[in-house]
């Protein structure tokens, strides 16, 4: 039997994320609990995001990203309602006071704003903070994180399409330089995840693939 595009995905996610905590142990660290998988919104590529998150495995993440747009704080409560039916984690892109509004897990901050970390992390303890990288650079000096998201792995669609791709053998360098966790992001699909396995990447996210696997038919 065939499986699904979401079946793999899955599958390929909690491989990478007990890697990762089998890695922290061996290191004498904590491991830290994050989603395998986090489905990262855009209002262009993901018009109803929340149709989305009412279909992903429990203990998956959702990472809301407005942009701008007027509904966000519909959208978030929308989103908010199905992940919290569904067991998975929300996290607000940026916007910590529309993350306290909602009563979301966390926040995820635009590489520009990751100097913002410390101080969310101090004042919201029980959230998770995530953050973008898009060089191993980035990655090497983060504070105040729970987890990089670093870009584009492959290649990619959307804001990342004018960016080169990392490759494999690049993305694997920065994990080893990484200061936390790093999610791999940009042109990752049910026929080249398996690739990401031994590539020190804690788990993975993405965009339009996550939302075709899971999505509503």
């Amino acid at each position: 039997m065939n499986r699904s595009d979401a079946e793999i995905l899955w599958d390929v996610a909690r491989v990478l994320a007990q890697d990762a905590a089998d890695v922290s142990r061996r290191a004498g660290k904590p491991p830290v609990d994050l989603p395998p998988l986090l489905f990262f919104t855009d209002p262009g590529r993901t018009p109803r995001p929340w149709e989305t998150a009412a279909r992903l495995p429990a203990g998956s993440g959702v990472v809301f990203r407005a942009f701008g747009a007027i509904d966000a704080r519909e959208t978030a409560l929308r989103l908010r309602e199905a992940t919290a039916r569904r067991g998975v984690r929300l996290l607000v892109g940026l916007d910590a006071e529309l993350a306290e509004t909602v009563g979301a897990d966390g926040v995820h901050l635009p590489e520009r704003a990751l100097d913002q970390a410390p101080a969310l992390a101090a004042a919201r303890p029980d959230w998770r903070i995530t953050g973008a990288a898009h060089s191993p650079e980035t990655l090497s000096r983060v504070t105040g994180l729970h987890a990089a998201v670093l870009s584009p792995v492959f290649t990619a669609g959307g804001a990342s399409s004018a960016k080169s791709a990392l490759g494999l053998t690049a993305f694997r360098e920065a994990t080893r330089g990484a200061a936390v966790p790093v999610y791999a992001l940009g042109g990752i699909h049910a026929a080249n995840a398996h690739a990401l396995i031994g590539s020190g990447a804690c788990g993975i996210a993405g965009v339009s693939a996550i939302q075709a696997a899971f999505g509503p038919d």
